[in-house]
């Protein structure tokens, strides 16, 4: 059996400082986390560079469809003891060291060692809406990839969460992922 994939979003900075915002699907092997981000991708670019990055655990899942919807402009806090930031919104986050790396031509294996790690508030649990979006978030991520009657069919099954358990937040994100989609198929009928 595979090892379970847990999203979240993951922090880096470029070697300028340049802040860069990712969702991430990540493993936990022992005591490593294991990144597998795609080639070409800021978050692998930055991750060579100063071989460091920040994993956020949070539930403001209006980060992860901002994130595909190219609204990345989220708050960070910068960490004391370490080279990075962490989203203001994180209920935790794990500093993280790049330990080992398995080259590949499509999606290299970071492992990453644990440099430390916080808790900034509780985590109260999650609700079926914020499963929805984070699903959503995918899906949108793989527009160019997926046939759009699986994305409607899929988008229809996750709506019935939204309409049963979403709050505001999740609204919001909700609305961006559909504005993604529509304007996604607008722009392949050439429609503006």
């Amino acid at each position: 059996m595979p090892d379970p994939i847990f999203e979240t979003v993951v922090t880096t900075r470029s070697a300028a400082g340049v802040v860069h915002i990712a969702p991430m699907g990540v493993r936990y092997v022992g005591d490593e986390v294991v990144l597998m981000p795609f080639r070409p991708s800021t978050t692998l670019a930055n991750i060579e560079a100063i071989g460091c990055a920040v994993l956020n655990l949070l539930t403001d899942v209006r980060v992860f469809a901002g994130c595909v919807t190219g609204r990345r402009d989220w708050p960070t806090v910068p960490l004391a003891d370490f080279d990075g930031v962490r989203l203001a919104s994180a209920l935790g986050h794990v500093a993280l060291r790049l330990r080992a790396r398995q080259d590949d031509p499509q999606r290299p294996v970071l492992r990453m060692s644990r440099a430390g790690e916080a808790t900034h508030a509780p985590f109260r649990g999650l609700n079926r809406a914020q499963a929805a979006v984070v699903e959503g978030a995918v899906l949108v991520s793989r527009l160019h990839m997926l046939p759009a009657e699986k994305i409607d069919d899929e988008m229809r099954y996750l709506q019935i969460a939204i309409d049963k358990t979403a709050d505001t937040a999740e609204l919001e994100a909700w609305g961006w992922l559909q504005e993604a989609i529509a304007t996604h198929r607008g722009a392949a009928r050439g429609v503006a």
